[in-house]
């Protein structure tokens, strides 16, 4: 005679299948608790006390004031600056913008396949990114100077001056950008180059496409998540410049080149010092940038169908 041993009842089997996901669970959270606290302590809380900041009176060394909402917007849609520095930094962001992408584009398919001279090339074009921005910043200031650059002789013999004008010093600011961030949106566009098979090329040769038809309608076409991407990226950079600004103009010649970005610290700690105005400048900002960012990617996506 058989005798077979008793089955489970089917909620305590179904008790042993979930103790491990129970426990995977467990360990995923405490995985995540580190990034998740930083998110809040640097992210989260500081997003709230601006949205505190921008509907209070919040003077800069005498704190909060309550609240007096929505003044703090209307001061800062009305501040003296606020149309000047909008259009000067969306000039900037599209001049920045086509001239990094189209730069990257074109050294990354430059240096797209591996060779020894290839990789000095791609190593001599992302050595400024290495270097920090307020650094070439400053190194640059020099470079631009009248008084202490190498190029001052050239400079005053022929009137040159890299920043006595707004569209000398806007140009000039741009050359820098352009400088420290071109190797970097190269490798960003060499990793999307490289993700494109290399059978759909052959495909194309074989069917006796040109350089230009094959850029056009594969390159591109399959290039879009890391145009995506480098656009986001480059129009957020562009949209809250500060530092190269702030270094090589401090908004001159004649508060020509003053960004956004520029003058939140500018209502904040110059002149102002109202954190509210600063906060509500802040508020603003983060929504615009909320709001380009959703079209931009949705037209991304859209063509992308």
């Amino acid at each position: 005679m058989r005798v077979t041993a008793p089955s489970r009842p089917p909620s305590a089997a179904m008790r042993d299948r979930a103790r491990p996901r129970g426990r995977q669970a467990v360990l995923g959270w405490l995985y995540a608790t580190p990034t998740a606290v930083f998110v809040v302590a640097l992210f989260a809380v500081p997003l709230l006390l601006v949205i505190k900041m921008s509907v209070s009176r919040w003077p800069l060394l005498s704190g909060d004031q309550g609240v007096n909402a929505p003044d703090n917007f209307v001061k800062a849609v009305n501040h003296r600056f606020f149309t000047d520095s909008v259009v000067f930094t969306v000039k900037y962001t599209v001049l920045a913008t086509v001239l990094l992408l189209a730069l990257g584009l074109g050294l990354a398919l430059l240096v797209q396949e591996s060779s020894r001279w290839n990789n000095l090339l791609r190593a001599s074009f992302l050595i400024p990114s290495a270097l920090g921005l307020a650094s070439a910043s400053l190194l640059f200031y020099v470079l631009y100077s009248p008084y202490a650059s190498p190029l001052a002789p050239v400079m005053d013999r022929f009137g040159v001056t890299f920043l006595g004008s707004p569209t000398a010093a806007l140009i000039s600011t741009t050359f820098l950008i352009v400088w420290r961030y071109a190797g970097f949106y190269m490798v960003l566009m060499l990793v999307g180059l490289q993700g494109i098979p290399a059978d759909v090329f052959e495909a194309a040769r074989a069917d006796g496409a040109s350089r230009w038809q094959t850029f056009r309608k594969i390159t591109l076409p399959l290039l879009r998540p890391t145009l995506a991407l480098t656009t986001v990226l480059c129009v957020t950079g562009s949209l809250l410049a500060f530092e190269q600004f702030y270094i090589l103009t401090k908004g001159g010649p004649d508060n020509s080149t003053i960004t956004v970005v520029q003058l939140i610290y500018m209502v904040a700690f110059q002149g102002q010092n109202d954190l509210g105005v600063a906060a509500a400048l802040s508020v603003i900002v983060l929504l615009a940038l909320v709001l380009i960012n959703a079209l931009q990617l949705r037209a991304f996506r859209s063509e992308e169908s």
